[in-house]
């Protein structure tokens, strides 16, 4: 049976057919067709915040909702918002979380939009949202235009500029860290808030480097930067000359180096002759300094027979150093072992070291001698000038009053034999004026320098002799070896006073023919000469970047006293003592003392430059030496030695600047700049660079060293 039901209007009718029932109508199809028809859903925009700058990231989440009892909407959510649409997020439970990223929004009120895909239950919906955005705050930031700024001690003004990222107003600009003597002040530039900071230094501010902090203050907000300050030393040189440095104001001294001359290292020359003669000429020495000492002394008795005399070890270095550079070598007089006493007095064989020395110029300037049979002459036709009466005789057992009475002899024998000749009395081993003891020069000067009818000197003196060590100790600090330069400019002014005394000798020039960081050496046993209970160590600082501070720092302040001459002890030895090692290898120490033979040359011919008038705000640490020579050009020397701790042995030092006031002069041509320190290379030496001539230069040494500039006029 079927049962028909129709809607006709607002009328039903039903009619029944069987057991199927069916209803039909003219709209709206069947009502299997009804119950499957989807819903509208609602679309909810959450953002995480209503109100964000642009340069925030914001979370959104999509919320889609059938209502109750309704199915859980799924599929899901893009979000789009003028420029910016997000990747499709799949909804979980109906909802969706979407990061916008920061900087997608535009500045304003933004309308966030979710766009919901639909489903089997649900038709594609929107939802929207506000969402207020706003131009982010501007960070607080600042920067230098210098990382190093150098701030002179003369009070010179250092600007520097201040860059400053700011939200508008006027910020605070304050600088820690300074040191004492250092002002700062910062000006705004027009319209801020970047400007200016100005330091200003003054002599109270130590030399050396600092890491003090800018730090600007704003609207809450605060940012620093860091930087170094290099409170420098400033030299100003004058445009006249010091004449009461020197000699009359000349630089009047010239470098030279010594041999000791023994059978331990009389083959020094060897095979490679040419080289290292060429090695050592290089360094343009005067009068080197050559001592026989053991086996290098060529008398070894008085027996009559020719086996007395034996010239083979001296003649090994004697002869190609007349060679090299000026071919006129001073020649220490040592008196043969056999003619000391006991007491290492040689008083009892006083005519014999007379004949003896005698001998030694005839050797060598008179065409020999003859000795029990035999003729004994130098090879060379190259005379010996200069000549020196013993060695360090203070340091044995001949007293002051024994060593004018040797003097007297023995000068005048030789003067017999060739009266060219020139001698270089003492050779004194000097510990110092007023140290007391065997090396003070006060207990033995006044007696050789005494008047003739006193008992003093009565021949010729072309010379007088110092030996000057920075110590005897290994465990001396650096700061005790730079210590102990001052004293020997005391020294030298004190000869030259005693020397004034005596009217026949008051122009008799002052040498120090021994110069070297430490005298000390090792023992048979091994321990120390100076210290006998103490391990003998080599003192690596006669070569080291010390050394290239220590030498030049000498060589200034004995110049400057008016000495003639510094000799290095010795050329070739050990890290301790030589200029070049035992196969000629070059030290940083022959680089050092060939820069200033080369560079302050004087002759007898042709005296060094004159001293120039200079200031400086700094001598603790920085020595400073102006020349200027006959053609004008102007050398100016800066030594480092700055100590960078108290107890540093054989340390690096510590970096200092020095700025060089030329205001005085007319503009230079052309300046370069000579550099030795630790970054020399030992086996080329230093190589000069060129440098923009200006009134003031700077001058920068990391640590231990010396620069030399040089201007062209």
């Amino acid at each position: 049976m079927t049962l028909t039901l129709r809607l006709l209007g607002p009328i039903l009718r039903i009619s029944a057919v069987g057991f199927v029932l069916a209803v039909t109508g003219s709209r709206g199809g069947s009502a299997s067709q009804q119950g499957t028809q989807q819903g509208t859903p609602t679309v909810t925009v959450t953002p995480s915040s209503s109100s964000i700058t642009a340069a925030q990231v914001l979370s959104v989440t999509a919320t889609v909702s059938g209502g109750n009892g309704k199915p859980i909407p799924t599929g899901s959510v893009t979000l789009a918002c003028g420029g910016y649409t997000s990747a499709a997020a799949t909804l979980s439970g109906g909802s969706a979380t979407i990061s916008i990223p920061a900087g997608s929004l535009a500045t304003g009120t933004d309308t966030l939009t979710a766009s919901y895909t639909g489903d089997s239950n649900y038709i594609t919906t929107l939802g929207t949202a506000s969402v207020a955005v706003t131009s982010p705050p501007v960070s607080l930031a600042v920067s230098l235009g210098n990382t190093i700024v150098v701030v002179p001690q003369d009070g010179t003004a250092a600007p520097v500029a201040v860059t400053v990222t700011a939200p508008s107003g006027s910020p605070s600009v304050t600088v820690r860290g300074l040191p004492a003597g250092v002002t700062e002040q910062f000006a705004a530039a027009n319209g801020g808030p970047s400007g200016t900071l100005t330091f200003t230094g003054s002599t109270s501010a130590s030399a050396g480097s600092y890491a003090p902090t800018v730090t600007v203050t704003l609207a809450g907000q605060n940012a620093s930067e860091g930087f170094t300050l290099v409170s420098a030393v400033v030299a100003k040189v004058g445009n006249a000359t010091n004449t009461t440095l020197g000699v009359n104001g000349v630089l009047h001294q010239f470098m030279s180096t010594s041999i000791q001359v023994a059978s331990w290292d009389n083959d020094f020359f060897g095979t490679n002759t040419t080289a290292r003669e060429a090695t050592l000429n290089a360094l343009g020495p005067q009068h080197i300094n050559l001592q026989s000492v053991s086996n290098g002394i060529p008398m070894s008795a008085d027996t009559g027979n020719a086996s007395d005399w034996n010239f083979t070890i001296l003649d090994q270095m004697m002869q190609p150093v007349l060679t090299v550079g000026d071919k006129s070598p001073l020649l220490q007089i040592i008196a043969p072992t056999f003619m000391y006493d006991s007491n290492g007095d040689i008083t009892t064989h006083l005519n014999d070291f007379a004949a003896y020395a005698a001998n030694l110029v005839r050797y060598y300037n008179k065409g020999g001698f003859d000795w029990g049979g035999t003729h004994f002459q130098s090879a060379s036709s190259q005379p010996i000038t200069w000549w020196g009466i013993l060695n360090e005789f203070n340091s044995g057992g001949i007293t002051a009053s024994d060593y004018v009475t040797i003097y007297n002899t023995v000068v005048p024998a030789m003067l017999a034999v060739d009266p060219t000749i020139k001698i270089s009395a003492l050779e004194f081993n000097d510990f110092g004026v007023g140290s007391g003891g065997a090396g003070d020069p006060m207990l033995y000067l006044p007696t050789f320098l005494a008047p003739v009818n006193a008992g003093g000197v009565n021949t010729q003196v072309n010379g007088v002799s110092i030996h000057l060590y920075g110590g005897c100790n290994q465990t001396y600090t650096d700061a005790t070896l730079f210590g102990a330069v001052s004293p020997f400019a005391a020294s030298v002014s004190y000869v030259y006073k005693e020397l004034q005394k005596r009217a026949d000798l008051a122009g008799v020039p002052v040498w120090v023919s021994e110069n070297n960081v430490n005298a000390d050496n090792a023992a048979s046993n091994g321990m120390s000469v100076c210290n006998p209970a103490q391990e003998f160590v080599i003192d690596p600082r006669g070569t080291s970047a010390f050394f290239a501070a220590w030498r030049p720092y000498v060589f200034s302040q004995l110049g400057k006293a008016g000495n003639q001459a510094l000799y290095q002890w010795d050329y070739s030895g050990n890290q301790q003592y030589g200029e070049v090692d035992s196969n000629g290898s070059p030290y940083l120490s022959y680089w050092v003392d060939g820069a200033l033979s080369s560079i302050y040359r004087s002759t007898p011919t042709s005296p060094g430059p004159q001293i120039l008038e200079l200031t400086s705000t700094d001598t603790s640490s920085v020595e400073t030496l102006a020349t200027r020579g006959a053609n004008g050009t102007v050398n100016i020397m800066v030594v480092d030695r700055a100590v960078h701790a108290a107890n540093d042995n054989n340390g690096n030092g510590d970096p200092r600047t020095l700025v060089v006031d030329l205001s005085s002069f007319s503009p230079f041509s052309a300046a370069s700049l000579l550099t030795i320190d630790a970054n020399t290379n030992v086996s080329t030496g230093p190589s000069a660079v060129g440098v923009t001539p200006a009134s003031r230069i700077t001058i920068t040494l990391p640590g231990y060293g010396a620069a030399f500039l040089k201007l062209t006029p």
